[in-house]
C-alpha cells in the first residue's frame, strides 16, 4: 500500500484508535505473529483453534500497528501501557469489531485509489493456472501484477492487494471460495474490469450441495463488473453456456466449441509441450505452450482473448505463453522413467484433464501409467465421483492404473467395469508401498502420472522417482 495512513485505516473501518501515532504510514498487512515491519500492521484472526489476539504482544516487536476486536479495556486496563513499558515505544492500536473484514475494507479502500485495470479469475478448476496464463500474456505489452502464491480467500484477497502500486499497468486476481457468498464480497472489493470463469467442477459440492448451486456461487463474480466491463466464460462447459446473452456486460466464449468467440484448431500434444491455432474471427495464429493438456489450450485461449481486448500484441502474447511452463503440472523426464508430476490437488475434473495428457502423449515408447489416490471433500457422492473418474480412465490410452486410498477403490472398479481385462489394474497397501512398486517396476520409457488430493501426499511418491 502507498500513502495509507493509521488515520486512513480507522476512518475506513470505523475503528477507534486507542493509542499511537495518526499519521504512521501503513504499506501492508502481517497475519504471522512472527513476520512483519515497521511498516506493517497486524492483523490477530481468530480462527477455530487459535485466536491470535494472543500473540499481540510478541507481533509488535516486528510490526509497526496492531488491529484489536478484543473488548474496549476499562480505564485501568491498558494493553499498550504495559507493552510500550516493555519497548520504550507506544505503537498504534485500533479497535475494530471484526478483524477480517476490517482488512477487507482497507483492502477495497485501497483498490479505489488504483485506476489499473483488473481481470479476477474464478472456477472450480484451473485458476492459477489460468491467472498465470493471463498474467503471462499481458507481459507482453504491460507492467502485470498478480496474486501472490494463491492467496485468494477472505483473507488472501486483501493481503494481495496491499502489495498493488501505481506502478503496475495491470492486475490478475485469483478469486477462491469455501462456502456462499463469498465470491460476491471478493468481487465488490477487487471491482474487475473483466471477469473470467473457467469450469463449474464439484470442489466444495459438499457445502454447496449441487452444482448448480456451485455455478451461481462462481457467476456471482460479475457482480463486481460494470457495465461496460467484459466476462469471459469457457464455452465447452454446459453450466456456463446458458449464460449467452443473459449478462448485462460485454460476454466472450471461449473453447474448442465451432462458436466460441476464442478458439483452438489443430491441438497436438508433444513431450512437455502443446500446439494449437489460436482463432478468432479471421485471426489464427499458431501458439506453442511450454505445457501439456487440451485444458491448458483453454486457459492459454482465454489468455490470449483477454490480451486481444487489453490491446496487447498477440504474436507477443502467444511467444510468452510458450516460454510458460506453470507450477502445477510437471513435466520430468530423469533416468528412471517420465514423471507427470500433478501431486498439488485433484478433482474429478482436474483428474480427467490429467488423465487426458498422459493418453494423448505422442512417441511413447513404454507404458502409460496412472498413479494416484483420493479426491477429497467431494462430499456424500464421493464414491461415485471416484467411480465415473475410473470409467473415464478405461476409455483412454492408459497401460495401467495403481491406486492407494479407500476412495481410490472406486477409481480400480470403475476403470474395471469400462474395460474389463485391457487395462493393468494395481491395488497398494499405502503410499509407501506406491513409492516401492514404482521405484521396482518404472522403465525408462515410461510414462507415469502422480495425481490425487494434496493430503494424499504424493508429491512424496514424485520426489522419490524423479531423485
Amino acid at each position: 500500500m502507498e500513502n495509507v495512513t493509521i488515520k486512513d485505516i480507522v476512518e475506513v473501518t470505523g475503528g477507534v484508535l486507542l493509542c499511537g501515532d495518526e499519521n504512521k504510514e501503513i504499506r501492508e498487512f502481517s497475519i504471522d505473529s512472527r513476520e512483519g515491519s515497521e511498516d506493517s500492521i497486524f492483523v490477530p484472526i481468530i480462527g477455530e483453534r487459535v485466536d491470535a489476539h494472543r500473540f499481540i504482544e510478541g507481533a509488535l516487536s516486528l510490526n509497526g500497528a496492531t488491529f484489536t476486536s478484543e473488548h474496549l479495556p476499562a480505564d485501568e486496563e491498558k494493553p499498550w501501557e504495559q507493552i510500550a513499558a516493555k519497548t520504550g515505544r507506544v505503537k498504534p492500536w485500533i479497535y475494530v469489531k471484526d478483524t477480517v473484514k476490517a482488512m477487507q475494507q482497507v483492502g477495497t479502500f485501497y483498490r479505489n485509489r488504483l485506476s489499473l485495470p483488473v481481470v479476477a479469475v474464478t472456477g472450480s478448476v484451473g485458476k492459477t493456472t489460468t491467472r498465470e496464463m493471463i498474467a503471462a500474456a499481458l507481459s507482453a505489452g504491460k507492467k502485470v501484477f498478480q496474486t501472490l502464491g494463491n492467496q485468494n480467500s477472505q483473507i488472501g484477497v486483501p493481503l494481495t492487494l496491499s502489495h498493488m502500486s501505481k506502478e503496475d499497468e495491470a492486475a490478475v486476481l485469483e478469486i477462491g471460495m469455501s462456502e456462499r457468498g463469498q465470491i460476491e464480497t471478493l468481487t465488490t472489493m477487487i471491482r474487475p474490469d473483466i471477469a473470467v470463469v473457467t469450469v463449474i467442477g464439484v470442489s466444495h459440492i459438499a457445502q454447496l450441495k449441487s452444482q448448480e448451486n456451485i455455478c451461481l456461487e462462481k457467476m456471482d463474480i460479475v457482480k463486481g463488473v460494470p457495465e461496460d466491463g467484459m466476462v469471459f466464460l469457457n464455452g465447452d462447459d454446459p453450466f456456463l453456456v446458458p449464460y449467452r446473452g443473459k449478462l448485462r456486460q460485454k460476454t466472450y466464449f471461449y473453447g474448442m466449441s465451432p462458436d466460441c468467440d476464442y478458439r483452438a484448431e489443430d491441438i497436438r500434444n508433444g513431450d512437455g509441450h502443446v500446439s494449437f491455432t489460436f482463432c478468432a474471427g479471421e485471426l489464427r495464429i499458431p501458439v506453442v505452450l511450454g505445457t501439456m493438456g487440451e485444458h491448458n489450450v483453454r486457459n492459454a485461449l482465454v489468455a490470449l482473448g483477454v490480451a486481444h481486448q487489453m490491446g496487447v500484441d498477440l504474436e507477443a502474447a502467444a511467444e510468452k505463453l510458450r516460454e510458460f511452463h506453470g507450477q502445477r503440472l510437471k513435466f520430468v523426464p530423469c533416468d528412471r522413467c517420465t514423471v507427470i508430476d500433478d501431486t498439488y490437488n485433484a478433482s474429478p475434473d482436474s483428474m480427467r484433464a490429467s488423465i487426458h495428457v498422459l493418453s494423448s502423449m505422442e512417441n511413447v515408447k513404454g507404458r502409460r501409467i496412472a498413479a494416484l489416490s483420493d479426491m477429497l471433500e467431494l462430499g456424500e457422492d464421493e464414491k461415485e465421483y471416484h467411480y465415473e473418474v475410473g470409467k473415464y480412465i478405461a476409455s483412454q490410452d492408459i497401460d495401467e492404473l495403481v491406486v492407494f486410498g479407500e476412495l481410490s477403490r472406486e477409481l480400480l472398479r470403475g476403470a474395471a467395469d469400462g474395460k474389463p481385462g485391457a487395462l493393468r489394474l494395481t491395488q497398494v497397501e499405502d503410499r509407501d508401498a506406491m513409492t516401492a512398486y514404482l521405484l521396482k517396476t518404472l522403465q525408462p520409457e515410461d510414462v507415469v502420472l502422480l495425481k490425487a488430493s494434496n493430503g494424499m501426499k504424493l508429491s512424496e511418491v514424485a520426489k522419490a522417482i524423479i531423485g
